[in-house]
């Protein structure tokens, strides 16, 4: 009988992993409240029309379509089938797919639900997401985004809680990170200033590789697409940029003179740094030119964070958009929105060993059974110690002690309680920690005030 699998880019996830999962989420989640965003949810399937055009080329061709249920090939001819254009096939028998991202559905809901939100409004969102993306490191098909998004506010305010939030999050992670801010205006103002105003994506694709190839390979790959020497020489100066962020952005002011875009990309950024001197965040704020986030609803401010201390790319992100709504008929609404990678998070909070013991903590006590009497004794003691708060279990079956702390010792249990016939006559409890060995005779009083104690 064939062994049953899993498709590549999936993961099954077991108690220890969902213990370390939720932390991250929960972490997430409480910061969240405390900025005021609240939570909603969205369906794993959206309608083809809502996510097909959001992405770009690529996105198209990552995005996971669902063949109509019944007959899907009955809108496809003989002919048609027998073409084997694959895009054509999945155009006619698919109308649905499984969502890409976060961000598009919250725009849908936007419009679907305007007339019920008060604006500005702050919302939350922690669920899975699909990309049919060549499964590797820190890259699956199946994988958690944790978004928050402001919805109705130009306020640059808005920009510096989020950043706020980054903040926070990694700092109660204990994780030291790097945020690289930049503005797609001042990216605008640079292509402006090269004299390829209508080229932005071309040239913001390139640099966003500066990293990972170089300098002049970016300026190869700009050769490579029609540019000219030109063009090339006036982009130089702008990924050559050095000193503090002010200095860097004072030499932005001279280079984009000329651009009023540019300039008000600048003045946005100086807003942003100048508020978030004053918070004293722990992160590190860096200006980046070369961040250049390819979805191309970035209108404003664009962020990435990476930790300092693994290896691993990029582990949250965002940035403003003026007009997210407007591709589904809602106009001039203008929003800014962040998003957690909680499957990378997890990945350097593994490599950097910073996931919290009590984060992988179940079962705080275990009642050994001696037999139904026993049993029949406990049941009610272990019912009222949960109401008190207390994680415990009563292991189903009277068979050997030995068995029952094995049990124990692989769950990383803590405790065991034993109780046989003396402490049922002394209505005691025999406390033993499975660390150390000690065994400690208390009353039912005493072993609740011992495990409040530890909470």
């Amino acid at each position: 009988m064939q062994k049953p699998t899993i498709p590549k880019g999936m993961r099954d996830f077991g108690p220890i992993e969902m213990a370390r999962r939720n932390y991250i989420f929960d972490t997430i989640r409480q910061v969240y409240a405390l900025y005021g965003y609240r939570q909603i949810e969205t369906p794993t399937m959206e309608q083809l029309s809502t996510l097909m055009g959001k992405y770009g080329e690529e996105g198209d061709r990552l995005l996971f379509k669902v063949l109509n249920s019944g007959d899907a090939l009955k809108e496809l001819s003989d002919e048609e089938l027998l073409e084997r254009n694959a895009i054509h096939f999945a155009n006619k028998a698919c109308e649905k797919g499984l969502r890409y991202d976060l961000t598009v559905p919250f725009a849908r809901y936007v419009v679907m639900h305007r007339s019920e939100l008060t604006l500005p409004f702050r919302r939350y969102q922690i669920q899975p997401v699909w990309r049919a993306d060549r499964p590797q490191k820190g890259r699956y098909r199946e994988f958690y985004q944790c978004d928050a998004d402001v919805i109705g506010s130009t306020s640059l305010i808005n920009e510096v809680e989020l950043l706020g939030i980054i903040d926070e999050v990694f700092r109660r992670f204990g994780l030291r990170v790097r945020i690289l801010l930049n503005n797609r205006k001042i990216l605008g103002g640079i292509a402006e200033v090269a004299g390829e105003a209508d080229r932005l994506i071309d040239i913001t694709t390139a640099i966003d590789k500066l990293e990972k190839i170089g300098e002049e390979k970016v300026f190869d790959e700009l050769k490579v697409k029609g540019f000219s020497e030109e063009a090339i020489g006036k982009l130089r100066p702008f990924l050559s940029l050095s000193g503090t962020n002010r200095e860097k952005l004072a030499q932005l002011k001279e280079l984009l003179a000329s651009s009023a875009e540019g300039q008000k990309g600048i003045e946005e950024l100086e807003y942003i740094l100048c508020h978030t001197e004053r918070l004293q965040f722990s992160a590190e704020l860096v200006v980046d030119l070369s961040l250049a986030r390819g979805l191309s609803y970035y209108t404003g401010a664009i962020l990435e964070v990476k930790a300092l201390d693994a290896s691993m790319g990029s582990i949250s992100g965002g940035g403003r958009y003026d007009n997210l709504t407007g591709i589904f008929g809602l106009e001039g609404l203008s929003g800014v929105g962040i998003s957690f990678g909680a499957d990378r998070i997890y990945d350097v909070l593994m490599e950097l060993g910073l996931f919290p013991e009590e984060a992988e903590t179940g079962t705080q006590v275990l009642f050994a059974n001696f037999g139904e009497e026993e049993a029949a004794y406990l049941l009610p003691i272990v019912a009222q110690l949960r109401r008190q708060g207390l994680r415990c279990e009563l292991y189903p079956e009277s068979v050997k002690v030995k068995k029952q702390m094995s049990y124990a010792d692989s769950l990383k249990i803590p405790y065991v309680i034993l109780v046989g016939e003396e402490e049922r006559t002394t209505e005691t409890f025999t406390l033993k920690n499975m660390q150390t060995g000690q065994q400690t005779k208390l009353s039912l009083d005493e072993l609740i005030h011992t495990f409040a104690l530890q909470h």
